[in-house]
């Protein structure tokens, strides 16, 4: 064993916990940390903890994109996604057009246009990225 691993041996067991993500609540755990490790350090890159931070935001991060991606999904999608949450009618959503305009686009027979999307963007407050 070399002089390093045996210097940091005894460390390791106090900081396993906070960088080790590999069940669901180990990442609750590890976003309750960070967002402690962001109370404190907050931008400061010369804090002695920002180091940690940064670390701990990048397992955090690969844990995501392992194990939470978000499905791929179509613009119509999306918006029938929008339209449950918000108990909406296909007549409720004059951004995209007339009633039958929206029943096109729901049954992808139409793509939205750059219109239609920043429009639904602004009126969801979501990012228009979300319909490609």
């Amino acid at each position: 064993m070399s002089k390093m691993i045996r210097e940091i041996q005894p460390y390791w067991t106090a900081v396993e916990p906070v960088l080790t993500i590999q069940s669901h609540e180990e990442y609750d755990r590890a976003i309750g940390h960070l967002n402690e490790l962001l109370d404190e350090v907050g931008t400061d890159e010369g804090h002695p903890l920002y180091e940690l931070l940064d670390t701990l935001g990048t397992l955090i991060h690969a844990y995501e994109e392992r194990h939470l991606a978000v499905p791929e999904a179509s613009g119509a999608e999306v918006v029938r996604f929008l339209m449950e949450e918000h108990g909406l009618r296909q007549s409720d959503l004059s951004e995209i057009g007339s009633q039958g305009v929206v029943s096109e686009v729901l049954n992808g027979k139409r793509s939205l246009n750059v219109r239609q999307i920043k429009a639904l963007a602004e009126r969801f407050g979501v990012s228009p990225a979300v319909f490609f």
